[in-house]
């Protein structure tokens, strides 16, 4: 991946993909099985047969110079699992994103983990998965705090800022590597979002892909307005159908009938939702709530809801950045 140095002066016009390197797959009849880093083919793909030119910033990258990488852009993209986050990559795309740049967040299961990582010796990462949240392992009691910078581990959700504030909707639904498809809400008719379903067909969509066979699936985000989600969001789309496999995450629940929410979502249950929303000063944001969303952007030749929906978005938010002032903030950083 290029680094920051590699990379040529973008016009306003560009954009960029935030991507997270790993490295997994799974068994999947229904298509490619990827996860994480070549997942993110998906979309790259996407991009480069839809025509519109962008620069990678990988995480590091983010992490050494903070929001004046991401601040020179009018879109910002992530991958289907930013997972694993510093204090200084999270804050860095929420300042981002405050101050007029526009997110779209393509995946689920995002701005989880808490990470340390030392300037001096940048090769190294450490987690510890302290007190709760979906894991393969766990760390130990009295390992916790991060050796690399002396700061309490575990999920950020624990260290006060929570995925919903950064991307807009968080971890709620986990199941098997299968996906289905997203029903349109009521108010994704409204006037201020329905300019992103333009040329879509019907109220369901995205039973297909290459990722377990539907747009949503494995790992699914939620809104929560008590948990940071901005109130200029709508919820759009929810997917339906999932299978018995698919649970309610522990972080979620006080006890089995007791939600941890202050109060119960609109569009509560084992689904997915997609969000859209415009800020009144500037910037903006578009969340699919699904890890294996981008599996879905190549079905039928680059040519369905999916791929669609998503360029409508992506148009959008390019369009309204160019026409609108910047905030003085983030011109003087472009000097």
């Amino acid at each position: 991946m290029p680094g920051l140095s590699d990379l040529k002066p973008p016009s306003r016009e560009r954009f960029i993909q935030l991507l997270t390197a790993r490295r997994l797959s799974f068994p999947d009849k229904r298509g490619s099985g990827l996860r994480h880093f070549p997942a993110d083919s998906h979309l790259t793909d996407w991009l480069r047969e839809k025509g519109f030119e962008y620069d990678v910033i990988t995480d590091e990258d983010l992490d050494a110079e903070g929001v004046a990488a991401l601040t020179p852009y009018d879109v910002v993209i992530t991958g289907s699992h930013p997972e694993y986050h510093t204090r200084r990559t999270i804050e860095s795309i929420i300042q981002y994103r405050e101050e007029g740049g526009y997110l779209i967040y393509m995946g689920a299961n995002g701005f989880y983990w808490k990470v340390a990582r030392p300037f001096d010796q940048p090769h190294m990462l450490e987690i510890r998965r302290a007190e709760g949240g979906i894991r393969a392992w766990a760390s130990e009691p009295g390992e916790y705090y991060q050796q690399l910078d002396g700061e309490y581990g575990g999920m950020w959700r624990r260290n006060g800022i929570v995925p919903q504030r950064t991307g807009g909707v968080g971890f709620a639904v986990q199941g098997a590597y299968e996906g289905c498809g997203y029903r349109r809400t009521p108010e994704s008719y409204d006037e201020d979002v329905s300019w992103l379903f333009e040329g879509v067909t019907g109220e369901k969509f995205g039973n297909f892909g290459l990722s377990g066979g539907g747009v949503a699936g494995f790992e699914l985000d939620q809104v929560d307005a008590n948990l940071g989600t901005p109130g200029y969001v709508r919820v759009v789309a929810v997917s339906e159908g999932h299978g018995a496999s698919f649970r309610t995450v522990p972080e979620e629940i006080l006890t089995w009938t007791i939600s941890a929410g202050e109060l119960p979502r609109e569009h509560n249950g084992i689904c997915a939702h997609m969000v859209v929303g415009e800020a009144p000063a500037g910037g903006g944001l578009f969340a699919v709530g699904s890890i294996t969303f981008v599996g879905s952007l190549s079905h039928s030749d680059y040519n369905n809801d999916v791929s669609r929906i998503v360029e409508n978005c992506l148009r959008r938010f390019l369009k309204n950045r160019q026409s609108k002032k910047i905030p003085t903030s983030l011109q003087d950083r472009r000097k």
